[in-house]
């Protein structure tokens, strides 16, 4: 892939200042109106992976099923070693891997990315928190509508993306959603 610039807006990197104290070198950011994921390394799109956000749209409300905006933090990760297709509830491995005749919801897949909020009245804090709500980038068994919106909040990979992703970026890594 040619390097691709990544330059964030003024304003979102006032916001990550302020929160952070600096812009870091490595970091998510998740484009909602475009389905995508960027893995952006020392100002250049390194990595792109279709996702698919809410069906509900876009909020940080408890409750809602929407996807949070905001700064967020990759707060733990969740699945080291499973196999792909592996079943995790309540962010605990089932012991049992997906397969195509299960007929089941958008389930929680292969890893999970758990994610805190790090602004204030925006996705921290009571009745918005997303470390509270939940808000995870996990694997999907759901791949075939990935790049169009159908999740409950979370941010949903291909199987196969959700595992590059998590051996490529640390915990503390920032997870910006706009």
């Amino acid at each position: 892939m040619a390097e691709i610039p990544f330059v964030l807006k003024p304003q979102m990197r006032s916001r990550i200042m302020a929160v952070t104290g600096d812009i870091p070198a490595a970091f998510v950011f998740v484009n909602i109106a475009s389905q995508i994921l960027l893995l952006v390394g020392n100002d250049v799109v390194a990595s792109v992976f279709p996702v698919s956000t809410s069906q509900f749209g876009v909020g940080n409300q408890s409750g809602s099923f929407k996807t949070p905006t905001g700064i967020h933090r990759i707060i733990e990760k969740i699945g080291a070693g499973a196999p792909s297709g592996r079943i995790f509830k309540d962010r605990l491995d089932t012991g049992i891997d997906w397969t195509v005749d299960m007929n089941a919801e958008n389930l929680m897949l292969t890893r999970i990315l758990r994610m805190e909020g790090l602004e204030p009245d925006i996705n921290k804090g009571p009745g918005i928190d997303s470390y509270e709500r939940y808000i995870y980038i996990h694997g999907t068994n759901k791949e075939d509508r990935i790049g169009t919106p159908m999740s409950h909040g979370c941010i949903c990979m291909k199987n196969k993306d959700i595992i590059e992703l998590f051996d490529t970026v640390p915990e503390k890594t920032l997870v910006i959603i706009d």
